[in-house]
C-alpha cells in the first residue's frame, strides 16, 4: 500500500510539476508590544512546518513555501492592519499565520483579509468574541476559545479550595473576554469574585490598580495581562506592596520571562496556557530543539500546527488560492482519515495526493469545531523551587 502511494504522488508530482510556484505564507505576530518573549518562537514553530513541506517537494506539483514575517505589535490595531495589508498586497501571501491577540486579528481580518479573500489561522487570538465574528469562513484558531479557559481556571481553583479571587485584567477584547468567562464559571461553581479590574499597559506605576485589588481581598489574584507589559507590574506592584502572595497566570502570562522575573517569589502560584500532552507535542518539541529554538513556549505548538493546515489545505484543494482551499481546512484538521503528527507532513501530502484523507493531530491534539476553532486542551503549572513545573495536561 505504501509503494502505491509513493508511486502516486510520484504521479501527482510528474503531472502537476509545470504548476510548481513559490507560495508566500504570511506570519503576523507581535515581535514588539506586550508579548514579545513569545513571538520569536511562534515564527520559528510556523517557519518550521513550512520548510519541512518545501523539503518534501510534494506540495502542488513541487511548489516552495516562502515565510514573510510581519509585526503586528499585538496590542495596536492600525499597526496590526497595516502589517497585514502589506503582507497581503505587496508580498501577496496566500494564507497567514496570525494574528497573535484578539484585537489587532479581528480588525486585519475584518479590514484587511476579508475584503481580499485571504485565510487567516490564528495560533494564539482567544477572546470569546472570535467565534461568532462573521468570517466568511476565513478564519480559524488552533488555540481554544477563553471561553473553555475559564471552565478550566475553576476547576484549577476550586480542586484547590480557593474560593474567593480578585481579578485585574489588560485593558482590551482579549483581557475583557477572559475576565467575563472566568467570572461567569467560578460565580456559578460557588466562587466569590471580589473585584474585576481593567489595567492600561504601558504604565510605569500600578500602585493605585494594586491598592484596589487590595482592598477587595480574596484568596488569589488573577493576572489576565500580558507578562511583557502590565501583567509583569502588577504582580510586581502587589509583591512589594504585601498585597498578595498567591497569583493565577492565564496563558498570556505564562513564558520563560515569567520564571525569569517571579519564579523566586511566587510559590504555590499557578496557571494554565493551551497545550496538549502526547506523542504530537512530544515530536513537535524534539523537532524545535533540533532546529535551536524552545517548543514548549507558548503558543509556538499552535503556531507549526496552523501553517500545517494552511499547506494541508491547499494540498486537499489541489490549489494556493484560499477561495479553494478554505473550504478544506477542517476536513484535513479532523477525522476520518490517518491521523498525520508533527514531522509526517510529507506523508500527509503522499495521501491526500493519492486522493485519500488525513487527520491532522499535530503538536496540539488538534480538533476544530464549530466555528473552527480548538475543542481545547490545556497545561497547568505550578511555581515551585524557584522554578515553573508543569503539573498536568487538561
Amino acid at each position: 500500500m505504501k509503494k502505491m502511494l509513493m508511486a502516486s504522488a510520484a504521479i501527482a508530482l510528474v503531472a502537476g510539476a509545470a504548476g510548481a510556484e513559490e507560495i508566500k505564507i504570511g506570519i503576523s505576530v507581535g515581535f514588539t508590544g506586550p508579548l514579545e518573549s513569545l513571538a520569536p518562537q511562534m515564527a520559528q514553530g510556523a517557519e518550521m512546518a513550512m520548510a519541512e513541506v518545501t523539503a518534501s517537494g510534494l506540495l502542488l506539483g513541487g511548489s516552495t513555501v516562502v515565510p514573510v514575517r510581519g509585526d503586528s505589535t499585538c496590542i495596536d490595531a492600525a499597526v496590526a492592519t497595516a502589517t497585514v495589508e502589506r503582507l497581503i498586497t505587496a508580498e501577496r501571501v496566500r494564507g497567514i499565520v496570525g494574528g497573535m491577540c484578539s484585537g489587532e486579528t479581528t480588525a486585519s481580518l475584518q479590514n484587511v483579509a476579508m475584503p481580499n479573500g485571504i485565510v487567516m489561522i490564528s495560533p494564539s487570538a482567544t477572546s470569546p468574541a472570535l467565534s461568532t465574528l462573521e468570517d466568511n469562513g476565513l478564519f480559524f484558531r488552533t488555540s481554544p476559545s477563553d471561553a473553555r479557559q475559564g471552565v478550566v481556571m475553576t476547576e484549577i481553583m476550586m480542586e484547590r479550595g480557593l474560593k474567593s479571587a480578585a481579578v485585574t485584567y489588560t485593558n482590551n477584547d482579549y483581557g475583557k473576554g477572559l475576565a467575563d468567562s472566568f467570572a461567569a464559571a467560578y460565580t456559578a461553581a460557588g466562587g466569590k469574585v471580589t473585584i474585576i479590574q481593567a489595567h492600561d499597559d504601558g504604565k510605569a506605576d500600578y500602585s493605585a490598580e494594586v491598592a484596589a485589588l487590595a482592598s477587595a481581598g480574596g484568596d488569589v489574584l488573577v493576572v489576565a495581562g500580558y507578562i511583557d507589559q502590565g501583567g509583569a507590574g502588577i504582580i510586581r506592584g502587589a509583591l512589594d506592596a504585601g498585597a498578595f502572595d498567591l497569583f493565577n497566570f492565564p496563558d498570556g502570562m505564562v513564558s520563560q520571562a515569567l520564571e525569569d522575573k517571579f519564579a523566586a517569589e511566587v510559590t504555590g502560584s499557578f496557571g494554565q496556557n493551551p497545550a496538549a500532552a502526547g506523542a504530537g507535542r512530544d515530536a513537535f518539541v524534539a523537532m524545535a530543539t533540533a532546529a535551536g529554538f524552545d517548543g514548549t513556549s507558548a503558543f509556538a505548538p499552535e503556531s507549526y500546527d496552523a501553517a500545517a493546515l494552511i499547506m494541508l489545505a491547499m494540498a486537499a484543494a489541489g490549489s494556493s488560492d484560499p477561495a479553494a482551499y478554505k473550504g478544506k481546512v477542517m476536513d484535513v484538521a479532523n477525522a476520518p482519515g490517518e491521523p498525520i503528527l508533527p514531522g509526517e507532513l510529507a506523508k500527509a501530502l503522499q495521501i491526500l495526493a493519492a486522493g485519500g484523507d488525513v487527520d491532522y493531530v499535530g503538536a496540539t491534539a488538534v480538533e476544530l469545531i464549530g466555528p473552527g476553532e480548538s475543542s481545547g486542551s490545556y497545561r497547568e503549572i505550578e511555581f515551585q523551587g524557584g522554578k515553573m513545573n508543569v503539573l498536568r495536561y487538561r
